[in-house]
This record gives structure tokens, C-alpha cells and sequence, in this order.
């Protein structure tokens, strides 16, 4: 009976002890589990917290990157701004010292012409014409005033004239003279003259003589050139229009040196 008992003492021990032994191993199975499963929560949560302090780093960086440019277009603006300041400024004295030369150069011409128009005031309107054209003075005389028909040789009361004029000319030392000689369509051929181009061309030249050699106009001012028929004044229809076209223009144009200066000066 005893015998029995501690049999049954015995297996209930073993089967308990059993039992014991199996939950423990499924406890510390399952804390096992949770520690691993902690792990690798915490490795992650420490990568995205290493992840976020790399980004607040970087973030800084490009912050600081951000001023420091932000700082130097500051900078560069300002100093531009500075420059376009004074830029405007210079060009704004530029301006006002190209509109004082012009407007002194205009009323040289002004005063060039009135003087001319008065010194030539006793020739007729069909002899001589002064004018101002683009800023330029125009003195016209007609082949009446100065040639025969078909000749280069200046008439006495030409001669006159062109004295007269030179005399002005001479106290005018910032103009250059050019000399254009003009026919009508009537063709020439002589044995001077080959055509009318021969002609106007010879009959310029003959008055920058005149000027230069008889009257001491600057040699170094003035040119001669022909036209021949190619720039009437009007259709070479009558006989009227004709007379018109057989002229010699002097030309008077402004030294413009001083101007091309200021207006192409890097200063």
C-alpha cells in the first residue's frame, strides 16, 4: 500500500515537475521572442532617429549654404545697383554736355549762314540761294552766276561771289566745304568734255581753285566732286527746270569731331 502510494507521489512530482519544465521553456520562448522583436524595434528606432539628426544636419547646412548666397546676391545687388547709379549718373552729365554741344554747334551754323545770306544779299534768288539742310549750310549758285554754257572757266561776277564767300569762310574755322558740281540731262561730248560727268566734275574743281588758290581757303577743308545729271532739283521738263539743275552747291558741314568724342568716350 505504501508502495503504491509513493508510486503515485512519485508520477504526480514527475508530471508536475514535467509540466513546470514546459511552461517555463514557453515563457522564456515567448520573452525571448519580445526581446527580439524589442531589438529590432529599437535598431530601427535608432536608425530613423540617426536618419533624423543626419537630416537636421544636412538641413542646417543647406540652411547656412542658403544665407551665405542669399548674403552674396545682397552683396552683388548692391554693388550693381551702386554702379547703375552711377552709371545713369555719368550718362545723364553725358547728355546734358552732348545737348550744350549740339545746341552750340547749331547756333554756329545759324550764325554761319546769316552771314553768308548778308555778305551775298546783293545777288539775285536765280543767281545764288542760301540755305540749311540737315544741319548743314547750302550756298546754290547757278550756272548763270558762274559759267557759259558748256565751260569750266569761272565769269568775273562768279568770281566776285565766290571772293565774297570766301572771305566768310575764313573766319570760320570748324566746317569743312565739299564742292558738288551738277548739269541737266542734256548729254555734252566736246573735246574737253566727254560728258556731263567730265563737266560738273571740272567745274568743282575750277571754284575749290578759286577758293584755295586766289582766295586762301584751307586746302586741307574742302573737296571737289561731280555729279553730273544724276541729282536734279527738278524733272528736266522745260527750260526753266533745266536752268535750275546747272548749278554748283557748297556745301558747309559742321565739324562734328568733338561730339563723336563724348558720344563714343568710355569715360
Amino acid at each position: 500500500m505504501k508502495k503504491s502510494t509513493y508510486s503515485s507521489v512519485f508520477i504526480a512530482l514527475l508530471v508536475g515537475l514535467v509540466f513546470t519544465s514546459c511552461v517555463s521553456s514557453k515563457k522564456f520562448n515567448a520573452s525571448e521572442a519580445r526581446a527580439d522583436k524589442l531589438q529590432i524595434e529599437n535598431e530601427r528606432t535608432l536608425s530613423q532617429l540617426n536618419e533624423s539628426n543626419a537630416l537636421v544636419i544636412k538641413t542646417k547646412e543647406e540652411k547656412e549654404a542658403i544665407k551665405k548666397e542669399y548674403a552674396s546676391i545682397q552683396k552683388d545687388l548692391m554693388q550693381l545697383s551702386s554702379e547703375s547709379k552711377m552709371t545713369i549718373r555719368d550718362q545723364a552729365e553725358r547728355l546734358k554736355s552732348l545737348q550744350d554741344m549740339m545746341q552750340a554747334q547749331t547756333d554756329r551754323t545759324e550764325n554761319l549762314r546769316n552771314s553768308i545770306a548778308n555778305a551775298l544779299m546783293n545777288y539775285k534768288s536765280d543767281e545764288l540761294n542760301v540755305y540749311q539742310k540737315d544741319g548743314k549750310v547750302y550756298v546754290s549758285l547757278s550756272e548763270k552766276l558762274l559759267f557759259k554754257s558748256g565751260s569750266d572757266v569761272v565769269d568775273p561776277k562768279g568770281k566776285e561771289a565766290l571772293k565774297t564767300l570766301a572771305t566768310v569762310l575764313n573766319t570760320s574755322k570748324d566746317f569743312t566745304v565739299a564742292i558738288e558740281g551738277h548739269t541737266d540731262d542734256v548729254p555734252i561730248k566736246t573735246q574737253r568734255f566727254k560728258d556731263n560727268w567730265d563737266l560738273s566734275t571740272a567745274r568743282a574743281s575750277s571754284i575749290v581753285r578759286i577758293l584755295t588758290i586766289d582766295n586762301g581757303f584751307d586746302a586741307a577743308r574742302i573737296t571737289a566732286s561731280g555729279r553730273g545729271e544724276f541729282h536734279p532739283l527738278n524733272p528736266n521738263s522745260t527750260t526753266e527746270e533745266r536752268a535750275e539743275n546747272r548749278r554748283t552747291e557748297i556745301i558747309l558741314s559742321p565739324d562734328l569731331q568733338e561730339i563723336y568724342k563724348l558720344l563714343y568716350s568710355d569715360k
